[in-house]
């Protein structure tokens, strides 16, 4: 299957927030194990314009890059290439958006492109799922610590 992956959640905080948390903070709540290095105290920067790159940097100052930045809107959305652990060449595209829901932010993450990997694709479709699965509970933790 190469559809796009859909996840939709709400957080306990302001789309402000969550924009901030994803995308600037995110070394406070990624797991360690989900990156090129596992190597505790990482931390992962999304530099904060169209172009700007996502990468980890090691405590020992090395760079392994995850993807480039496609759309910054902060504090609605946040578009960008996915190549963790993969070459550059087979990136996907991960959009993510932020909608105020009363009190709260409703969370919709698109995950897509799996169709440009060829027969790999179905494969890393599903190996994201699960990364997907691990991920978000982190992130909505994140955001009830603080509104």
């Amino acid at each position: 299957m190469t559809d796009p992956l859909e996840l939709a959640f709400t957080v306990g905080c302001s789309p402000e927030h969550a924009f901030a948390l994803w995308a600037q903070r995110t070394s406070l709540w990624w797991p360690p194990g989900h990156s090129v290095s596992a190597q505790p105290g990482l931390t992962v920067t999304f530099e904060p314009r169209r172009g700007g790159r996502i990468y980890e940097r090691t405590p020992a100052g090395e760079e392994h890059d995850w993807g480039e930045v496609l759309a910054w809107e902060p504090p609605h959305r946040l578009a960008y290439t996915w190549h963790l652990r993969f070459d550059r060449a087979d990136a996907t595209e991960v959009e993510v958006t932020f909608a105020p829901e009363g009190d709260a932010t409703a969370v919709r993450i698109v995950h897509r492109g799996w169709e440009r990997l060829g027969a790999a694709g179905p494969a890393r479709r599903e190996r994201n799922e699960h990364g997907w699965g691990a991920i978000v509970p982190r992130f909505r933790d994140a955001c009830a610590q603080r509104r």
